[in-house]
């Protein structure tokens, strides 16, 4: 019993080259793209020895979904290289060959990742200094005060900048509505029913 618990928490990790073409010219156009994700969850439930053949087990990685569908849904990829890695009963599919497209995405998502953990942790340190009663108030206001005073200038200059767009756009709409302020018209007050 000891032998088949460990080879369930064993991780297979393999890697295949899927043959997609034969699937997705069995159906219309329109819908090649879809059935082909199928096919590759198909594959992998045959590949990967998954006994019940549950479809649902097979999870595909965003990128190898967006490589699949970068064509659109009339021309998948002939053929893709993927890496499958059997944790349990369920499967992870990641794409193994990126194109620059992908490549630099996935580096922006990993950059911007790192900067929301660095952003936390700094947010987790603060909040511990000010449960530990920081002693050090003095020059985090000192450091506070020089910021507001940078962010006030900043906001001055933004207003004054909305002023000048306002008074712009306001003297443009005179200069083209028809005949200015000067001759502008107004319907007399009706006094019979002002009583």
């Amino acid at each position: 019993m000891a032998k088949k618990q460990e080879i369930k928490t064993e991780i297979k990790e393999r890697e295949y080259v899927i043959p997609l073409r034969v699937e997705w010219r069995k159906v219309p156009k329109y819908q090649r793209a879809a059935k082909a994700i199928k096919a590759i969850k198909e594959f992998l439930v045959r590949h990967m020895k998954i006994y019940d053949r549950d479809l649902k087990k097979i999870k595909i990685d965003k990128y190898l979904n967006e490589q699949i569908w970068i064509r659109g849904i009339k021309m998948p990829p002939h053929k893709i290289k993927v890496k499958a890695i059997k944790n349990g009963e369920n499967v992870q599919v990641e794409l193994i060959n990126f194109p620059d497209k992908l490549k630099y995405k996935k580096l922006r998502e990993e950059k911007l990742e790192t900067k929301a953990k660095e952003s936390k942790e700094k947010k987790k340190t603060l909040m511990q200094k000010m449960k530990e009663g920081a002693p050090k108030k003095s020059e985090e206001k000192k450091e506070d005060s020089a910021e507001k005073k940078v962010e006030e200038k900043e906001k001055a200059k933004a207003g004054e900048e909305a002023i000048k767009k306002l008074e712009k756009t306001k003297s443009k709409e005179m200069k083209h509505s028809a005949k200015g302020k000067i001759n502008k018209k107004t319907q007399p007050v009706r006094k019979a029913l002002a009583k």
